[in-house]
């Protein structure tokens, strides 16, 4: 039986959620805060969290970004209800949505109730899960869970190099989870292959869809 193009993007976004929810977790609760696993001199899981937006971004407060996501998450779903009918919208466009709405919606998860089931320990204590005396933050104030580094190469500026020169550069520095790798796929694919569709004017054509593929 071909799934349904509605189905596909329900698959990817729970899909992503569990796979990045079941990571976080485990990070949270066998790793203490600043501990790192060097799996390679390229790739290392680094357990670190922000209050931020994605990778560790800081902007405006804590409670307005939380309320922001889920707001946003919101829309995105209502989007590809609409959208997921259309036969001028390709699939590919579809998964990008279907992903960026998964990540924002894994650090939904975080900021809202993470502060609420979990403790947070001084390290190297590792935070417990639903612990007997709360959590450390109310509803909508926990924090986003990130552990994703790779730092592929780096190197000292030439002396000669304006405002740079003898300073040390690292390539890539920002530490992310799989919610923001998700965010950052879908708009990069989105953006080189579908930032036509951004622009289309909101004209349904659900009627001229085959009925296996609605």
């Amino acid at each position: 039986m071909k799934l349904s193009r509605g189905w596909i993007a329900t698959i990817i976004i729970i899909g992503v959620l569990i796979i990045d929810q079941a990571v976080k977790i485990w990070v949270k609760t066998h790793m203490f805060l600043g501990q790192e696993f060097v799996i390679a001199d390229w790739f290392r899981i680094y357990f670190i969290e922000n209050n931020g937006m994605a990778f560790g971004m800081e902007l405006g407060s804590k409670l307005f970004l939380s309320l922001f996501r889920i707001v946003a998450v919101g829309l995105l779903i209502y989007y590809i209800c609409r959208i997921r009918r259309r036969t001028d919208i390709k699939m590919g466009y579809i998964v990008c949505c279907a992903l960026i709405t998964a990540g924002a919606a894994g650090n939904i998860i975080d900021s809202v109730f993470y502060g609420v089931i979990f403790n947070d320990p001084y390290p190297p204590e590792v935070a417990m899960m639903f612990p007997p005396e709360g959590g450390y933050a109310p509803v909508f104030y926990g924090r986003v869970v990130d552990m994703l580094y790779f730092p592929l190469f780096s190197f000292y500026w030439p002396d000669w190099v304006p405002f740079v020169g003898g300073e040390y550069f690292l390539f890539f520095q920002p530490i992310f989870n799989i919610a923001d790798a998700a965010i950052t796929v879908g708009i990069l694919v989105l953006i080189i292959f579908y930032s036509k569709y951004l622009s289309m004017p909101g004209k349904e054509s659900a009627d001229s869809l085959p009925e296996e593929n609605k």
